[in-house]
């Protein structure tokens, strides 16, 4: 069984969040934490990053990618690098 990053977007007003579901797989993880150095790195912007590891179910260990007061709409941008990056696409 393949093994993928799930995402998840949650926008509200001056606000928006990215979550990265990587499992309990560390290549996955490494993936991770370097495409959004890379993409810091690339946009000068700093968000929020938080790990979520989980002692009871390591299938939903996690990164959360967050702007707080994000009134110039950076955040989508950032998101959308760090998306194409990880090669996720969005499905409606």
């Amino acid at each position: 069984m393949t093994q993928e990053i799930k995402a998840y977007m949650r926008m509200e007003e001056r606000y928006e969040g990215l979550c990265l579901i990587f499992g309990d797989n560390p290549q996955l993880k490494t993936k991770v934490i370097d495409t959004i150095e890379e993409v810091k790195n690339e946009t000068g912007l700093k968000p929020m990053v938080f790990e979520n590891i989980s002692n009871d179910d390591h299938g939903k260990d996690a990164f959360y990618i967050e702007f707080n007061d994000d009134v110039q709409r950076d955040a989508g941008d950032f998101f959308e690098r760090v998306l194409h990056k990880l090669n996720i696409v969005c499905k409606d």
